[in-house]
């Protein structure tokens, strides 16, 4: 089985470049929700994602619950730095969805609200918002993959 990474509505052309990479060097699905701050063929997108592209199976969803609505609600871990459990206490498991929201206002509170168990952050030390949304991806990745594979 494999992971999946789930970015709703991502604005940064950039950032889900390097997330396909990611994706492609894991073998991990990634899911595109909602409207997209660029478009598919943005030369940004394509230079960050280099060559890997073909290596990535991508999927577009028009609304999250499209997505949620066919798959089993507890293979979802939503990521933000709008709540206190930390994401080495995600119940990682293969075929789980790893969401993450747009880089300006990351995921809906409502949406949090509603999985409030099954939602984790990355904590951060000092005066920065956020992180970087790839890098975030990344942190979080390869953390389930260390977990599900004992690396």
């Amino acid at each position: 089985m494999k992971l999946h990474i789930v970015l709703v509505e991502p604005e940064i052309p950039p950032n889900t470049g390097n997330i396909a990479r990611l994706c492609a060097a894991t073998e991990t699905d990634l899911h595109l929700v909602g409207r997209l701050g660029f478009r598919l063929d943005d030369k940004h997108l394509r230079r960050a994602g280099l060559d890997y592209w073909p290596l990535v199976n991508v999927f577009r969803h028009e609304r999250l619950e499209d997505l949620l609505a066919g798959q089993d609600p507890s293979r979802f871990l939503f990521f933000s730095r709008k709540v206190p459990r930390p994401y080495t206490r995600a119940p990682f498991a293969w075929g789980s969805y790893l969401v993450f929201g747009r880089e300006t206002q990351g995921l809906p509170e409502s949406l949090l609200s509603r999985f409030a168990d099954r939602s984790f952050c990355i904590p951060m030390f000092g005066a920065v918002r956020s992180l970087n949304l790839s890098t975030a991806a990344g942190i979080v990745l390869y953390e389930a993959l260390r977990q599900l594979k004992g690396f």
